[in-house]
């Protein structure tokens, strides 16, 4: 009981179903199994018994994960049919941070959903031990419940889903600049270190930017993914060469918009199941690929200069050698996967003249690659 009450941080007349499966389930299984029955003398003892429902619902759950047979998820719904736990995830898709990635806002919003429900269980509003005992309906009404508490204002004006949400958005983003300005870093660093820095191949370049504006013109793949890339579907094409050929290849390691929806069919997006189109999976290739892997393989490129060939195959292989980053050992699923990103890459890149026919990479790629990433990773200028 001392440590119960030290968990829950409450009287033992203020201990909730919810208070005491996370205390049980903070200690060994089999531990919590032994000392169970004196738990709930004790319990009784303080005047807050519980009930049958919940202490059988307990020995069942503590039974079963020592034996080895609960899954994270039977703990999870356990520890929700107490009444007052928070569905991690409800039936309209919001999910609750887990309990040590929680920012300020989570974390208040998360107490203040705990806080009502045990309002709503004092009322009988919430049944625990209809819960407990498996009933559809009760389960049902408990997550309505919850699903309105989210996108219902608070006093403040703030809605707790999107409040939680932004807070989630807002930590993705810094972690996400944080990891674009390390690479960027590591970049310039890696760029300083070559004996011979690449120079512009002038006619390369304007040959290539001919035939990307002739391609760029043209609907579907591949001029709609490059066009997308550059955000060119939301302003002008550049009249600059250098511009135009930096741009496009830029996006190519960091999208700047998605594909244009004007060709787009209901019918396409209500066939979940249905595979992705050409222009799609190249994009969501894109995406995919992390800054770690852009830097490793464009590095390798740089510093072993034109005529070294840049495969999809070459490509997986020298970013698993690399020392610029550090990187398990992968086994050849991981080289699949990486191979299958950059099947994408290198095929734009030949849209590009980054590489030629044979897959090779260029002059203008080994000058232009480099260029490319520091502006696809350099912050944005208003």
């Amino acid at each position: 009981m001392d440590f119960l009450r030290a968990h829950a941080g409450r009287p033992a007349s203020g201990i909730t179903r919810r208070d005491v499966a996370r205390a049980l389930l903070a200690v060994p299984s089999g531990v919590a199994l032994v000392a169970l029955p004196d738990l709930r003398r004790a319990m009784m003892a303080a005047g807050n018994p519980l009930s049958l429902a919940f202490w059988e619902s307990a020995k069942a759950t503590l039974s079963s994960i020592e034996a080895g047979v609960a899954t994270v998820g039977d703990v999870q719904r356990w520890v929700e049919s107490t009444g007052t736990e928070p569905i991690l995830v409800t039936p309209g898709y919001f999910v609750w941070p887990e309990e040590d990635e929680r920012g300020p806002v989570a974390t208040e919003m998360f107490a203040r959903l705990v806080a009502y429900l045990e309002e709503r269980v004092a009322s009988g509003e919430v049944d625990p031990d209809a819960l407990a005992t498996g009933d559809r309906g009760a389960r049902q009404a408990y997550e309505e419940l919850q699903e309105r508490w989210l996108s219902t204002p608070l006093p403040d004006g703030r809605v707790p889903g999107f409040a939680v949400s932004d807070e989630q958005d807002e930590e993705l983003f810094a972690a996400w600049d944080e990891e674009e300005a390390f690479a960027l870093s590591e970049l310039r660093r890696i760029m300083a270190e070559l004996p011979q820095r690449p120079e512009l191949p002038v006619e390369e370049l304007e040959a290539a930017a001919t035939e990307l504006r002739a391609l760029l013109a043209l609907p579907g793949y591949p001029g709609s993914v490059l066009r997308a890339c550059a955000g060119f579907d939301e302003r002008p094409v550049p009249d600059d060469d250098v511009e135009l050929w930096l741009a496009v290849a830029a996006g190519v390691a960091g999208p700047v918009s998605d594909l244009s929806e004007g060709g787009d069919v209901l019918e396409e997006f209500a066939d979940l199941e249905g595979e992705l189109g050409e222009e799609d999976t190249a994009l969501a290739d894109l995406c995919a690929i992390q800054h770690a892997d852009w830097l490793a393989g464009v590095a390798a490129l740089v510093r072993l200069g034109p005529g070294v060939l840049a495969s999809p195959e070459r490509m997986a292989r020298l970013i698993a050698e690399s020392e610029d980053i550090d990187i398990d050992e992968q086994d050849e699923d991981d080289l699949g996967a990486t191979e299958g990103l950059f099947a994408s890459v290198v095929s734009l890149w030949a849209h590009l003249g980054i590489v030629d026919a044979n897959e090779v990479l260029t002059r203008l790629g080994w000058w232009g690659l480099p260029q490319a990433l520091e502006r696809a990773w350099s912050p944005a200028v208003d």
